[in-house]
């Protein structure tokens, strides 16, 4: 398992030092949010190509985690092909902060280990020799899989949404945007809470924790939540004021009178 994990550190690595010199010749840093989805798809097929573990166990993994990983990456990616040569404000809040390429390949090299931590549900799954599916496996990758098709739904209906002309710098509270302000989010930490909990099947699977837990920190302290609502109040104002006032900002839920 060492002598995998380790692979898998080296192609990321290479990979991300990959996508970062291309990001500097396009001047397109925002290509490193397409790179960090696609990450999955690239380590849990080598880690159940390599991985002694069950056959149907690994594979199951493997299907979840790299249908999450295309679907995303491709969303993101027809994203900031559509706004090239714009690049995200995040990016150039942090390319005013880092002026020296150098500095945001050290940034790039982050997300390579943190791909890394977060194919660890695979990994696991690649070395767990148990012939059939337990339980907990089958309750969080059914969780995983239904949280991939929400957030699915959740991304089609924004898309609808400012398709159309007169929705121009209108709020989206259409279908389940009208009981969460960040629907998309909560159901991309829901894939993670199911894959975490069908890795507890498997050796060392409690560690993986980590990846529910990290992806929270980020949807609520770095770039998730924070920053989305911050460029949202700047160009809707009152009317997404109060959007924040009566709608749920994680959990869908009813909302407010």
């Amino acid at each position: 398992m060492t002598t995998l994990l380790a692979a898998g550190l080296a192609i990321a690595v290479a990979y991300f030092a990959i996508v970062w010199a291309i990001s500097l010749r396009v001047r397109n840093y925002g290509l490193l949010d397409v790179a960090f989805s696609y990450g999955v798809a690239i380590l849990a097929p080598m880690y159940a190509w390599f991985g002694p573990g069950a056959p149907l166990r690994k594979w199951v993994f493997t299907a979840i985690g790299v249908a999450w990983s295309l679907r995303l990456g491709t969303y993101i990616l027809v994203r900031v092909l559509k706004h090239h040569p714009a690049e995200d404000a995040r990016y150039q809040t942090l390319r005013a902060r880092w002026p020296e390429p150098l500095q945001f390949l050290g940034f790039f090299q982050l997300q390579a280990v943190l791909v890394v931590i977060f194919s660890l549900p695979f990994l696991f799954a690649a070395f767990n020799s148990a012939p059939s599916l337990a339980m907990v496996e089958l309750i969080g990758m059914s969780i995983a899989a239904t949280a991939v098709v929400g957030e699915t739904i959740a991304d089609l209906q924004m898309q609808a949404f400012k398709r159309e002309p007169n929705n121009r710098g209108r709020v989206c509270d259409i279908g389940l945007w009208r009981y969460s302000r960040h629907p998309n989010y909560f159901f991309e930490s829901m894939v993670w809470w199911g894959a975490c909990l069908a890795a507890l099947a498997s050796p060392w699977g409690w560690v993986t924790i980590t990846c529910p837990l990290l992806m929270l920190y980020f949807l609520f302290k770095v770039t998730g939540i924070p920053l989305t609502e911050e460029y949202a109040v700047k160009s809707k104002g009152d009317a997404y004021r109060e959007y924040q006032r009566i709608t749920s900002a994680f959990v869908p839920w009813f909302r407010k009178a």
